[in-house]
């Protein structure tokens, strides 16, 4: 039986920036429901409320069950804008769901079982998370709050692919319709490269390493020191 996660707001009439501005001020957050062929409801929640079910991972991608005023109604949530800089919730869509039709929700990938590969026990060795979330499809009963993925056997040199995620019954990956090119990357284990310091080898015509004298230089002193030599042994002409 899938978890129930139980969101709870009241109807709000006053709308615009300003209505908006009131809200936040009073401790609460502006909202709206729309979708499934109904017209789009402006709603509000307690902000500290709402901030405890946002810390959790299925906020973002589980089926919610919206209570509004008595009436309850499965959405998902589409957008949540949060302040730059403080920790405050700012407004937030939620999408209504029709049990009868297929969704396309963006899932968390949990990864198991790391720590006993081999891969993480070899030396050098740089597991890679290409991907941490994965785009399916499914009807709203089928959606898993996550896909996990065990690592379990993953060695040196082995690459996951989302071909290679176990997926619940009933739920798809939609891009893996579009062909082996967009069967991307999940995890990837490989060896570190290790940057070897090369030395430099001064080219034809480059300047001397510092405190090296250049070749011409030293044939050319000693040609000098050479030179008086020369002239003493050279005897001086008869005058006539």
């Amino acid at each position: 039986m899938p978890t129930i996660h139980e969101i709870t707001a009241e109807r709000r009439a006053d709308q615009g920036k300003g209505a908006s501005r009131r809200l936040r001020r009073a401790g609460m957050v502006p909202a709206v429901v729309y979708g499934a062929n109904a017209p789009a409801e402006n709603i509000q929640f307690d902000h500290l409320k709402l901030s405890l079910a946002a810390r959790n991972e299925w906020f973002t991608s589980a089926i919610l069950d919206l209570l509004v005023d008595g009436k309850r109604e499965k959405v998902l949530l589409r957008d949540v804008q949060k302040h730059p800089v403080k920790p405050q919730l700012l407004h937030l869509d939620f999408l209504r769901v029709d049990e009868n039709k297929a969704i396309r929700v963006y899932v968390p990938i949990r990864f198991l079982n790391k720590e006993k590969s081999p891969a993480a026990k070899t030396s050098g060795v740089v597991i890679s998370h290409n991907l941490t979330e994965v785009e399916v499809s499914c009807l709203p009963r089928d959606l898993p709050e996550h896909v996990d993925l065990d690592l379990s056997e993953l060695a040196l040199g082995d690459v996951i692919h989302l071909s290679g995620l176990k997926l619940p019954a009933g739920v798809e990956i939609p891009e893996l319709k579009l062909g082996k090119e967009y069967d991307h990357t999940v995890v990837s284990a490989q060896a570190v490269r290790e940057e070897v310091e090369e030395v430099p080898v001064a080219a034809e015509g480059a300047a001397p390493a510092e405190g090296a004298a250049p070749a011409a230089a030293v044939a050319g002193d000693a040609a000098k020191a050479a030179a008086p030599a020369a002239a003493g042994d050279k005897k001086p002409a008869e005058k006539k």
